[in-house]
């Protein structure tokens, strides 16, 4: 039985409460199970019980046995000196002989759970923990209330948004504080696309944006720093005149900005599997486009609650060479395409809206995380393998802000089975 389950019972109080005795049978009243502790030190902190007839406040811990408290060495950890309960699935004094005493040598003590929770809930448990299907709950996700999932799902996007405006004030912290400068980098990292993610970030931090907007006015420029940098344009032979061009002007801009140093291996740019859509040539293209069609991106991004104002200035098309190709020095039969509506969404959902999160805990303006939320859900939904999943259940998603909860919903609850955290676990249990 995982700890886990423990916390579970603890905090909703899934166990029989009447007559709780500890295991020297001394009468427990919970007033407040506390509140759960997700640092270091006892598990539960601020409860509040009556143990014998006395209240206590202070911390509650938690174990599978009782012996885990000596196996676990808080003997030995000042941290736990406040426990007031010591909360275990199965007390093994029998086969061990230990109980676990306080620093100043009287009994701590313990409540043993399993002999006071309803076999069904554990049956429950373990049908949720044991299910080999994607997600645990397939089997009896239809049986949940509508308001208990809209609830999970409201719970499951506000943290994918604290997590995401995490990483953007990392990005704002490492370009000192710049948010202009922040926004681009997190604008060529969505452009990467995941699998070219790594190398544009490499690229965008090595390419300032500073020292392209100085050269706003000429594309070939700000393209020539970018293709240079991406090291794409030393193996271009014999180059056309328009690679031609690019060379030229990169070798004077490397030396004015400092770039020799900065290229990124060639070889980090991955072609496989990908659509010539999404070639890192087209995009990198693309992307000096937006950089030079705009003064300030950030402006732009934080400025604008009407999504058709932001898709539209997105949908940019490079310039003439990249119309009739995909990669240097060859044509293509087909016209290279603008910027996409797909694109211009995703650009939306993975960089506008967790740039405004971020934004809105830098400033702290509720507002500008309301305008984030507003975009998703005037966006239509993602569709890709895990929206379908949760097609197939009947969760109903229509907007990008339901295919990004339900994206969270799936990563970081139902991948790793952390069913009891999740509402709906929680809801088919009880």
């Amino acid at each position: 039985m995982p700890e886990a389950f423990l916390y579970f019972l603890w905090q909703y109080q899934y166990f029989s409460t009447k007559k709780l005795l500890t295991t020297d049978g001394e009468p427990v009243q919970v007033l407040h199970p506390g509140f759960r502790n997700l640092d270091s030190g006892p598990d539960f902190f601020n409860a509040r019980l009556l143990i014998n007839e006395v209240e206590w406040g202070g911390t509650v811990e938690m174990h599978v046995r009782t012996s885990d408290w000596l196996a676990h060495r808080h003997q030995d950890d000042r941290a736990y000196d406040n426990v007031i309960l010591h909360i275990v699935w199965q007390d093994d004094f029998v086969t061990t002989g230990i109980r676990v005493d306080r620093p100043d040598g009287t009994r701590l003590p313990t409540l043993e759970l399993e002999p006071i929770t309803d076999p069904m809930l554990i049956d429950r448990y373990t049908l949720l923990a044991d299910s080999a299907d994607a997600i645990p709950c397939a089997g009896l996700f239809r049986n949940v209330h509508p308001l208990r999932l809209t609830a999970m799902l409201d719970k499951a996007m506000l943290q994918r948004l604290e997590r995401k405006s995490a990483g953007v004030r990392t990005v704002v912290e490492q370009a000192n504080g710049d948010w202009e400068e922040a926004a681009y980098r997190l604008l060529a990292v969505n452009m990467g696309f995941k699998l070219n993610a790594e190398p544009m970030a490499q690229l965008s931090r090595a390419v300032p944006l500073k020292a392209l907007l100085k050269h706003r006015d000429v594309l070939a420029q700000a393209e020539a720093m970018l293709f240079g940098t991406a090291g794409l344009l030393d193996s271009q032979e014999p180059p056309d005149e328009y690679i031609a061009t690019l060379q030229r002007e990169y070798r004077f801009l490397a030396v004015k900005y400092n770039l020799v140093d900065k290229q990124v291996a060639a070889y980090a740019w991955k072609w496989g599997r990908l659509r010539p859509a999404n070639f890192p040539t087209l995009r990198l293209a693309q992307l000096a486009r937006l950089l030079t069609h705009h003064a300030s991106l950030f402006s732009l991004f934080v400025g604008n609650s009407d999504v058709h104002v932001l898709q539209k200035s997105l949908q940019v098309s490079p310039s003439d060479y990249w119309h009739m190709h995909y990669r240097f020095g060859k044509v293509s039969e087909k016209t290279a395409p603008a910027l996409g509506m797909n694109s211009a969404n995703n650009i939306i959902i993975n960089t506008v809206v967790p740039l405004l999160a971020a934004y809105a805990h830098h400033r702290g303006q509720p507002a500008f995380l309301d305008r984030a939320i507003g975009l998703l859900e005037q966006l239509p939904a993602e569709t890709n393998r895990l929206t379908e999943l949760w097609d197939e259940l009947g969760l109903g998603i229509q907007t990008a802000f339901d295919s990004q909860a339900a994206i969270e919903l799936y990563n970081e609850f139902c991948s790793v089975k952390k069913c009891l955290n999740c509402q709906i676990g929680a809801a088919i249990l009880r």
